[in-house]
């Protein structure tokens, strides 16, 4: 029986290098039954994947939608985190591997990572509101299309195509929907989430910490290598021919607990403080439009990716024996270990 060909994107990023490290760990079971490739930017880069033992695949950019396509055509398993907001390579990702449904009758399957903003409400603006706790066994599909209807928004919009997509070309989608992602990456190269550390780098530069109005939204957090567990479990399902969530039900939370901004600013102040980085612990309340540059100028990502009320429970997950081992206390914990290397490098950094 030939071995199942897996395509992982994002490995040089803080997501996929964390999954890939995973992967390749002995007691995975993954290698060398399963080949895997990586699609990556840099020739400088490919001795260091050589040396692990997988493909690497060169390309220049997301936006090169026939290459992905014929690459994806190549491969039974496409594990897709190198970003949540680009549709078209989402798409052409998974067109291709309708192409190898298509030309060969093989059997797929496409893992997208996505984010749980998709769900986050506006309280600042009073845009819209949201209070519920989501459950991944309910119809998340269905209400990201109300939100979409409402207010455009890139990583929303790249969910309902993939899965749309999917659909159209007899592809089982699977997509993993996170929360704030803590913890240093396992990775060859970034270590580093996306959003505690550019708060950190914006409160360096400001000398002090911040946070959006009253800090009240109510979010959820997991560990990195929690999640590259659950990203683990889901593969091996999939290569076992074991039943995974896909298409429409195919929406999966990775909630391992939950936090309020305001407390993340004080833990990001204390931290910042202890490393000698800032001479206060206070945490300044700016608008949402000041916070606007922790997401790239954009005052309405800024509203959903750092002041909103955004709350999942894992349901699948854990049926499926996910357990994440990281606690409170690691969550808690885990601002100075971040902290230390945002002091190395604390320019702040395009969303």
């Amino acid at each position: 029986m030939a071995p199942t060909k897996i395509l992982l994107t994002g490995v040089t990023g803080y997501i996929g290098g964390s999954i890939l490290s995973m992967l390749l760990k002995p007691s995975s079971g993954i290698v060398p039954t399963h080949t895997i490739s990586v699609l990556i930017r840099g020739e400088e880069k490919v001795p260091t994947f050589k040396a692990l033992g997988v493909t690497p695949i060169l390309f220049q950019s997301l936006d090169e939608s026939e290459l992905l396509r014929k690459i994806a055509s190549e491969h039974d398993i496409v594990i897709h985190t190198a970003s949540g907001y680009h549709t078209n390579s989402a798409k052409s990702l998974i067109l291709g591997l309708g192409d190898r449904v298509a030309a060969t009758g093989a059997k797929v399957h496409y893992l997208h990572t996505t984010g749980t903003s998709n769900l986050g409400d506006q309280p600042i603006t009073g845009a819209y509101s949201e209070s519920h706790i989501f459950s991944d066994t309910e119809d998340i599909f269905a209400y990201e299309k109300k939100r979409e209807a409402l207010q455009i928004y890139g990583q929303r919009t790249t969910d309902i195509t993939a899965i749309e997509t999917g659909l159209s070309v007899n592809v089982p989608t699977t997509l993993i929907m996170s929360p704030t992602i803590y913890g240093i990456g396992t990775g060859h190269f970034n270590k580093l989430s996306i959003q505690v550390p550019s708060i950190m780098r914006y409160a360096i530069a400001a000398g002090r910490a911040e946070m959006i109005g009253n800090g009240e939204g109510a979010w959820d957090f997991v560990h990195v290598e929690d999640l590259a567990e659950l990203y683990l479990i889901l593969l091996k399902r999939v290569l076992a021919g074991e039943e995974v969530p896909v298409g429409e039900k195919g929406i999966l939370f990775s909630a391992s607990g939950w936090y309020r901004w305001r407390d993340l600013a004080k833990g990001i102040a204390n931290a910042l403080v202890e490393l000698g980085a800032l001479e206060t612990k206070e945490v300044a309340s700016i608008s949402v439009e000041e916070a606007a540059k922790w997401a790239g100028g954009d005052v309405f990502t800024a509203e959903l990716a750092f002041a909103s009320n955004s709350r999942t429970v894992s349901d699948i997950g854990f049926s499926l024996g996910w357990k994440p081992v990281k606690t409170e206390d690691d969550f808690k914990a885990h601002f100075v270990e971040e902290a230390k290397l945002v002091v190395q490098n604390s320019t702040p950094r395009l969303w």
